[in-house]
């Protein structure tokens, strides 16, 4: 790379360093004015006190030397003189103080606003991004330090304030010693920083080319640290080969890090050399000078302190510079995540158009990204008003796809899905969520209340008691909620101290009445609402959904086709495609794929 490359490389790196900390400063400000106040203030007096300590140290030290040669009232100068640097070292250890305790309460502050805007983000994204491994490399380099850099950021701003206030001191009294101790002071300084700012580039280059590799530990810490892996990693005994393969990777970004680390600190090491023979360079200079007379001791005493200080400060205001430089670097891909395109949901229609129309879905296709081949071609069907469509077929047929393009979580490639006349990207969110609901396959099993497992089916009511009971009973999870020592209020899974685990049958429950929570709802669907169910259980089940579903509009996803004939009408998907579609006993007698699938089933039974 060329000097002038290198030259605009760092101008750059400078500029993206003061934006990122502009941005920081006003985060600090947003979230507690006091406490920049209180920064600003121990600033502030933490940089000018040592200029003026120093400054009386001469003063003190020259008047002791008067004093010594019978000058009386130079004893007065010298108590006033110590009383003065007392206080200037009161104020330089108050503002230390009041630094670090403005630090010790934003720490807290920031990170939760930091977490906060993280997880807020990652809520308002869409399913298809949460399955783009690109996606997870910048969430894992927003969440890698994002909780200390943006504080670090801030507090190295603060430092590099208060150094070179600093600074403009020990330059006004080095100047009159020679311009060439102020520019010494400052050359000897620049190439620690140069080196220091290259390296924060390249070890932050280095986390974030490796990120996959830094997900795929953080997984395998998952799998060996929690209580749905436990089973399988214990029977299996999959402890050493997961630990392996766990140390295997840490081996393979040790190596890197290490030498990028020994070099980083062998020329820390040589820089930091270079800058103390620098010092004592000025050091003999001056004592030479006083030697010849051309200052007093006491300036002497001020000029060694001023340079070895000033020195420190020079060092400390480049290295809080390209420290500021790499937190910068962690709070851009902080901004990128938080950047990350949102899907749009910008629908505003909140009545329907032709309300009696029902759900129509038009020559619908999907292809996932990357795929070779689409999970949904050319679907179409019609549920109307109390109508209710079951979705059968082998695995792979497009089943899960179809339920994720209805409920919003995808859009389709081609073709349209229309509820009561509307598209469905064209109604307002809630307008929408208002009038569906859902039973996902894949439902979540939250470490929450019972309760509160079946209040997430209604966000606006989540802690309503009286709707999850109503859900429960007819979602048959009552039985479940008895069986619980603190009923309602029983804390679930392993994860913390008190709770109970369920079986997935009594999971499935709890999903099912969660289905249920909302009020008013115009379309239900049920993704293998019976999956996990004994015989006895499903046809319970069975019998619950078909007086759920009267007189409402209902699509039932199912693999058991005892379930499917609850519906007015069966669609057959294979390979994204509608191959079958009519009455449990229209499909029957057509002897095709569903009435190979029900011979199948039913021989089970007999």
């Amino acid at each position: 790379m060329s000097d002038a490359t290198d030259q605009e490389a760092e101008r750059l790196h400078t500029a993206g360093a003061i934006r990122s900390s502009l941005r920081a400063l006003r985060l600090v400000w947003a979230t507690s004015r006091g406490l920049t106040a209180l920064l600003v203030v121990s600033t502030l007096a933490a940089g000018l006190a040592p200029v003026g300590a120093a400054y009386l140290a001469r003063v003190v030290v020259d008047a002791v030397l008067a004093s010594l040669q019978g000058d009386a009232p130079a004893k007065l100068t010298a108590f006033f003189g110590i009383l003065g640097e007392g206080v200037l070292v009161g104020l330089v250890v108050a503002g230390n103080r009041g630094t670090a305790l403005g630090q010790q309460l934003l720490k807290a502050r920031l990170a939760h606003f930091v977490t906060r805007s993280i997880v807020e983000k990652a809520s308002r994204l869409g399913l298809g991004d949460f399955e783009d491994p690109a996606l997870h490399d910048r969430l894992e380099e927003a969440r890698r330090e994002a909780t200390v850099r943006p504080l670090g950021l801030v507090l190295r701003s603060f430092l590099l304030a208060r150094n070179v206030i600093s600074l403009a001191g020990y330059f006004a009294i080095l100047v009159q010693l020679s311009w060439w101790a102020v520019a010494v002071l400052v050359v000897a300084g620049i190439p620690a920083f140069v080196s220091e700012a290259r390296f924060s580039d390249v070890t932050f280059r280095f986390f974030k080319r490796h990120s996959p590799e830094s997900r795929e530990r953080n997984y395998l810490e998952t799998v060996l640290t929690r209580e749905q892996f436990a089973k399988e990693v214990g029977f299996f005994g999959l402890g050493p080969v997961l630990i392996a393969r766990y140390d295997a990777l840490f081996e393979s970004l040790y190596g890197e890090d290490r030498r990028i680390a020994l070099r980083r600190h062998a020329w820390g090491l040589v820089l930091g050399l270079a800058g103390t023979l620098a010092f004592f360079g000025a050091y003999v200079w001056i004592v030479l000078g006083t030697v010849d007379g051309l200052w007093t001791i006491g300036q002497m005493t001020m000029y060694i302190v001023v340079f070895r200080q000033g020195q420190a400060a020079v060092t400390s205001a480049l290295t809080a510079l390209g420290g500021m430089y790499e937190d910068a670097l962690y709070v851009d891909s902080l901004d990128a995540f938080l950047a990350h395109p949102e899907p749009t949901e910008a629908g505003t229609v909140v009545t329907p158009s032709a309300p009696q129309d029902g759900l129509r879905v038009e020559n619908v296709s999907y292809t996932y990204p990357g795929a070779a081949r689409p999970a949904l071609a050319d679907v179409s069907f019609h549920v109307p008003p109390g109508g209710t469509i079951a979705v059968v077929g082998p695995n792979g047929g497009g089943k899960s796809t179809l339920v994720k393009l209805l409920t919003r979580r995808y859009e389709p490639d081609a073709g349209r899905i229309l509820l009561d006349g509307v598209e469905l990207r064209d109604w307002e969110p809630e307008a929408f969520r208002a009038r569906v609901s859902v039973l996902f396959q894949d439902f979540n099993r939250y470490k929450l209340t019972a309760g509160e497992n079946i209040g997430v089916g209604d966000a606006a009511h989540f802690d309503d008691e009286e709707r999850w009971r109503l859900a429960a009973e007819r979602g048959l999870a009552v039985s479940v909620i008895e069986e619980l020592e603190h009923g309602y209020r029983t804390r679930l899974g392993r994860a913390f101290r008190g709770a109970t685990e369920l079986s997935g049958g009594q999971w499935q429950r709890l999903a099912f009445a969660r289905a249920l929570m909302r009020r008013g709802t115009e379309l239900l669907i049920f993704d293998e609402p019976t999956s996990a169910a004994d015989p006895r259980r499903q046809a319970e089940l069975d019998d619950a959904l078909a007086a759920i579903l009267e007189g409402r509009m209902g699509l039932i996803v199912s693999h058991r086709l005892a379930t499917a004939r609850i519906a007015d009408r069966i669609l057959v998907l294979d390979h994204g495609r509608v191959v079958e579609n009519g009455a449990h006993d229209a499909l029957v007698d057509e002897d095709g794929l569903y009435a190979s699938l029900y011979r199948t089933q039913a021989a089970a039974y007999q």
